[in-house]
């Protein structure tokens, strides 16, 4: 049984939604959603979760849904200035010497794209393992437009040209792309020891979602969420 470590980030400081990690779904915090998805994965792994806040609120919150921390997450590391992977890395140093062990893997779940299954999460964890050259692996969806194709942007010239420049004359020809959907992160544990400070390396993996999965930008989204909760469009763990 290899070591698991499940971080779950939650920054108090929102500019665009305040407190949007605990706003209500549903008649629950968001929080809760990826709190109890990570006891799930928690039982049947025996691995240990870690809440990443400098929230005391957002504390108080996770301990009312099962999940208490001691760690508190640096000021320096809770601006929106910083990057997560530095968040992940500081929390992961803080549990490996909190419970003495080291760990082989590092799954991240994001508080804002809650729209996943325990079955995402091992097909993830399993796809990396089997390859023990990669690095990371994280959850995408299949995309509408294509930067290859039907996605312009503007030119120093002030004219518009494709985002990447290719011969394709139809979506179905140029090359296929994803939507990062921010649900799934997993890492091995050797990326933190390389250094490195994105999870889009050159060994890195994808799990592509037969299912609808979103990160929460705007307040609508909170409201689609709830409609496909409520309305059992989605299953969430």
């Amino acid at each position: 049984m290899c070591n698991i470590l499940i971080t779950i980030c939650a920054r108090g400081g929102s500019k665009g939604i305040p407190g949007k990690n605990i706003k209500d779904v549903c008649g629950k915090p968001l929080l809760a959603y990826t709190i109890d998805i990570a006891k799930k994965i928690q039982e049947k792994y025996k691995c240990d979760i870690i809440l990443s806040t400098d929230s005391k609120e957002i504390l108080e919150v996770g301990a009312k849904f099962g999940l208490r921390s001691d760690y508190i997450r640096p000021d320096y590391l809770a601006n929106d200035t910083c990057g997560k992977v530095d968040a992940i890395n500081d929390a992961l140093i803080f549990s490996e010497k909190n419970n003495n062990k080291r760990y082989d893997f590092l799954i991240d779940l994001d508080v804002t794209s809650p729209i996943r299954t325990v079955d995402d999460i091992e097909c993830c964890l399993q796809t990396l393992k089997n390859d023990t050259e990669a690095l990371t692996i994280f959850s995408v969806n299949h995309c509408a437009r294509n930067p290859y194709f039907n996605q312009v942007q503007r030119k120093d010239n002030g004219y518009y040209s494709e985002v990447i420049k290719g011969v394709y004359l139809t979506r179905q020809s140029a090359p296929e792309v994803y939507d990062m959907n921010a649900s799934i992160y997993i890492y091995r544990r050797n990326f933190f020891d390389l250094k490195l400070i994105d999870v889009v390396t050159d060994r890195s993996l994808i799990y592509v979602m037969n299912h609808i999965c979103f990160d929460l930008d705007e307040p609508m989204d909170y409201e689609y969420l709830s409609y496909l909760l409520s309305n059992n469009k989605i299953k969430i763990g």
